[in-house]
């Protein structure tokens, strides 16, 4: 089969010998696979990812030197169940999964192992106790959309909104436009969108973001006041002496890059919360008194639940979030060594799905 393969550091499109199925798994045609910004991180931090997977006790199955297939935000066709399944999905049927895989090793991640291929690859193995059908009239690309959008569902869990928070999401890639799609369909705001693409401004403003901010043209900290935000604990205290009603601030980051915590929460009010979405593959510093001295809390999040990847395919079929609108483009096996590259300086693309069979 043909795959885009990381190999000594870039990548090819090349064939590979196509997996077989073993107990519980399932043989899978790949329909179309997003590229998540993991993948771009992954391309050109590989060994860096693995050193620190084992420096905090865990075990990658991506080898350093060996060939990978990327790939993780996939809708693919049920082509062949092995042995050992319930033969719950019968082929042709359109599923999407948690990207894992349950071997008699354990639990591998599907689009970060040297051993089995991701959703770059023409055929992939899942699981079949972790496959979801895909509900009736929704397409395989926003079928595809299921896993960025649970990123999303748990980083808006995991920060715990309540209704007297004022939003701010920084970052309008993929996760940050989640995050809005997440917020808008639980009726939270209201909600600040900052970044500097006006493309991605735009898809934040189509999510229903009730702000949008070009940080070239101002800071969108001067949002805080007009939101409700008390400017300084004093400010709060004679507000709350006065019986007026004040929203407290929440930020979500969703750039992952040095230096954006530490500039958030010097600019940011006093008491406020940050959720960071966003993965820094790099050593980031932050002086620990700006946020002591304001008291500005921190909160870290990777992943999703089973339930609330199962939560956002529903909210994809029914329509409760509009997050379909980040597909920008869609590409062929050929053509996904140029998406990574667009991706990483044409900050108009936002999501690109990679179909094998185009």
């Amino acid at each position: 089969m043909r795959a885009v393969i990381r190999r000594h550091g870039a990548l090819v499109v090349d064939h590979m010998a196509a997996p077989v199925p073993a107990a519980g798994q399932v043989l899978c045609k790949t329909l179309v696979c997003g590229i998540c910004g993991s993948d771009l991180h992954a391309l050109d931090h590989y060994d860096h990812m693995i050193d620190m997977t084992a420096q905090m006790g865990g075990f990658s199955h991506m080898k350093k030197g060996a060939d990978t297939v990327f790939g993780h935000e996939f809708c693919c066709e049920v082509l062949e169940s092995g042995p050992g399944t319930d033969g719950r999905f019968k082929p042709g049927t359109r599923v999407v999964s948690t990207p894992g895989l349950i071997t008699p090793d354990g639990f591998e991640a599907v689009g970060y192992s040297s051993r089995i291929p991701g959703g770059f690859a023409e055929t992939m193995l899942l699981s079949e106790m972790l496959m979801l059908e895909v509900p009736n009239g929704l397409s395989s690309e926003h079928a595809a959309l299921t896993e960025p959008l649970a990123v999303g569902e748990h980083a808006v869990i995991k920060a715990g909104v309540e209704a007297d928070h004022a939003l701010m999401v920084v970052g309008c890639g993929p996760v940050g436009l989640a995050v809005i799609a997440c917020l808008k369909a639980r009726g939270l705001g209201p909600i600040v969108a900052c970044d500097y693409s006006p493309e991605r401004r735009a898809a934040a403003q189509a999510m229903g973001a009730d702000q949008v901010i070009d940080p070239a043209q101002s800071s969108p900290h001067d949002s805080w006041a007009a939101l409700g935000v008390p400017g300084s604990r004093a400010e709060g205290v004679v507000a709350a002496a006065q019986g007026k009603s004040v929203r407290r601030p929440l930020i979500f980051e969703c750039v992952g890059a040095p230096g954006v915590v530490q500039a958030l929460a010097s600019a940011a009010p006093a008491g406020t919360r940050i959720l960071v979405a966003g993965v820094c593959m790099e050593t980031d510093r932050i002086e620990p008194l700006v946020l002591i001295t304001k008291e500005i809390e921190l909160r870290y999040v990777l992943g999703y639940t089973a339930e609330e990847f199962a939560a956002s395919l529903r909210n994809l079929a029914e329509g409760v979030t509009g997050y379909a609108g980040v597909i920008t483009s869609v590409v062929s096996l050929d053509e996904t060594p140029q998406a990574f590259t667009q991706l990483q300086t044409d900050k108009s693309q936002i999501k690109i799905l990679v179909a094998p069979g185009k």
